[in-house]
């Protein structure tokens, strides 16, 4: 397997199987990568949860909290320390088949461009991989989650919320609009995570080449787990910097001035040349950090979880 769209475990399992190599299960790349999903919210929600609390507090007229410490320790004294992954149900219905779609993707994309089975994917075609990934993921989860969760946050202001909990209120959605209605804005969503894994899976798959060299792993997954922390931070940084400039873009043209442009290329024309290159780079920094980790560790437990399941499920 290529790119992270492989699994993990040791290097001494990959000596052992040479010189042929694992075919890629995709059923096996779709729970890995549920699994691996799960564990990644699990790990940074507390952060989140933070975040957003100091964010709310900012706009009350009396201050809460002094610090995202001080609200960490506030919220485990009152609630215990569950009480940091309050409102985690719904992201978790999202990060699942998210990561599900995008690494099962992957691999399915890995076989049917892979003329044998015991080579890797050429440069071009990892990304050719990574795209059908992230386009995949946008189809099958992303699009539809994003447009719930803001109808959601929408539902949950009103003096009567219509939604009883999540199932209900994607049913009610359907029934109402059909499923055009959680389709609402698919195009940028599909060059947002299109380009955005195809970015990924190059880079991560690249990065694990040159902790590599001059070892005798040749599987792209055979890397030790902090290696693969930073290959997949890189991975992520880049995809910051590849596809901040489509953000920027797509903002624009669901904003309320968007009847200003007449395409996608005019609305990029039009921002370069009254603000500059560094408008389209608005927003990175914060960004940065939260991708870096996500990606690193999502790319890393993904591996992990593959390689055990190497070990139980035997589809060779």
């Amino acid at each position: 397997g290529g790119g992270g769209g492989g699994g993990g475990g040791g290097g001494e399992k990959a000596a052992a199987a040479a010189p042929q190599k694992r075919k890629m299960h995709v059923g096996k790349s779709i729970l890995a990568g549920g699994i691996a999903g799960g564990i990644e919210i699990m790990i940074t929600y507390p952060t989140e949860f933070v975040k957003t609390q100091l964010q709310l507090d900012e706009r009350a007229t009396v201050r809460k909290y002094s610090g995202p410490i001080n609200c960490a320790s506030q919220t485990v004294k009152q609630y215990g320390p569950l009480g940091l992954y309050r409102g985690l149900a719904p992201l978790l219905y999202g990060s699942i088949p998210k990561s599900a779609v995008r690494f099962g993707g992957f691999t399915f994309f890995e076989r049917v461009l892979k003329d044998d089975p015991n080579t890797e994917l050429t440069r071009g075609k990892r990304m050719l991989a990574g795209l059908g990934a992230g386009v995949a993921e946008a189809v099958l989860a992303v699009c539809p989650m994003e447009t719930v969760k803001v109808r959601f946050i929408d539902d949950l202001n009103r003096a009567q919320p219509q939604f009883r909990n999540f199932f209900h209120g994607v049913a009610t959605i359907v029934r109402a609009e059909g499923f055009g209605g959680v389709y609402k804005g698919l195009f940028p969503t599909v060059l947002k995570q299109g380009s955005n894994q195809a970015i990924r899976f190059l880079v991560y798959g690249e990065c694990n080449k040159l902790w590599q060299r001059g070892s005798e792993r040749t599987q792209l997954h055979d890397v030790k787990w902090w290696q693969s922390m930073i290959s997949g931070a890189v991975a992520g940084a880049a995809s910051v910097y590849g596809n901040t400039p489509i953000d920027v873009i797509k903002t624009r043209m669901q904003g309320i001035e968007a009847s200003k442009y007449r395409s996608t290329l005019h609305c990029a024309q039009e921002i370069y040349r009254n603000e500059g290159l560094r408008a389209f780079y608005k927003g990175t920094t914060p960004r940065l950090g939260r991708v870096c980790l996500d990606v690193g560790l999502v790319f890393t437990i993904y591996a992990q979880v593959r390689g055990l399941l190497d070990k139980v499920w035997k589809t060779d």
